[in-house]
């Protein structure tokens, strides 16, 4: 059973490794599904944490058709990961009707030896259980996925469907609205042996004054503690009985 923790800064790329993670998932704007850290952010967390660790490469927020010159980020930006000795690469399109990007396949390619895991991207395609295929055409090696649904324990039936159009022959990660407190029952629920997590808390703000705006907030950042306690109730499971 293992843990992938979706870090939006260093701090809680180190918090998710002094929890117990076993992957970390680096990216920035989790509020809007997250997008790619900067090239600064990605070093710095590479020298900071042993655990493996995933770059979210997405290079905006909103759909997922992205325009020539974002192929053209998305490509450069994994040339950056490369460069730094990432272990791998969290990527996704999808075309105009729907389907996964025929041009994903480029995407790994450009990954080389890294791995890869294609995102939630998969949840607003037109038919994510079978769209499992294509993601393994690309050569994927990892999806992940809410189920279609705000939270995976919602989209628990549709995560199995997928996990058992798959076979084996990919990896299949639930995400969204995984915690402590239901994490077993996710696991139960969709047979899976991999679940993803921001565990997120927020900060109190350190400013001596708010006037009202956003900024007055404290910052966004993965609970050690939160980490520590997922990591426990995932050893805690018999996993001879989950899926059942």
């Amino acid at each position: 059973m293992l843990l992938e923790v979706a870090a939006n800064s260093v701090a809680s790329a180190i918090a998710a490794r002094d929890g117990g993670a076993g992957r970390v998932e680096l990216c920035a704007s989790l509020a809007e599904g997250g997008v790619t850290p900067s090239h600064a952010t990605i070093a710095i967390a590479r020298d900071a944490i042993a655990l493996p660790l995933y770059v979210l490469v997405r290079p905006r927020a909103g759909d997922f058709v992205y325009a020539p010159y974002e192929w053209d980020l998305m490509h450069a930006d994994i040339a950056h990961c490369r460069r730094l000795g990432c272990d791998g690469v969290v990527v996704g399109a999808l075309d105009e009707a729907g389907r996964v990007h025929a041009r994903c396949r480029e995407l790994v390619e450009a990954a080389g030896p890294m791995g890869v895991t294609f995102h939630r991207a998969i949840d607003v395609s037109a038919d994510p259980v079978a769209a499992v295929d294509d993601v393994i055409a690309a050569g994927c090696e990892r999806i992940l996925t809410s189920g279609s649904r705000a939270h995976a324990h919602a989209g628990a039936s549709v995560i199995r469907a997928m996990a058992s159009r798959a076979n084996q022959r990919i990896a299949i990660m639930a995400g969204a609205g995984v915690t402590s407190g239901n994490v077993a029952e996710l696991a139960r629920l969709t047979g899976l042996h991999e679940f993803h997590a921001s565990a997120k808390q927020r900060l109190p703000s350190r400013q001596p004054k708010g006037v009202g705006l956003s900024m007055d907030a404290g910052e966004w950042r993965t609970d050690e503690a939160e980490v520590a306690a997922i990591v426990q109730a995932l050893a805690a499971i018999d996993t001879k009985s989950i899926g059942r």
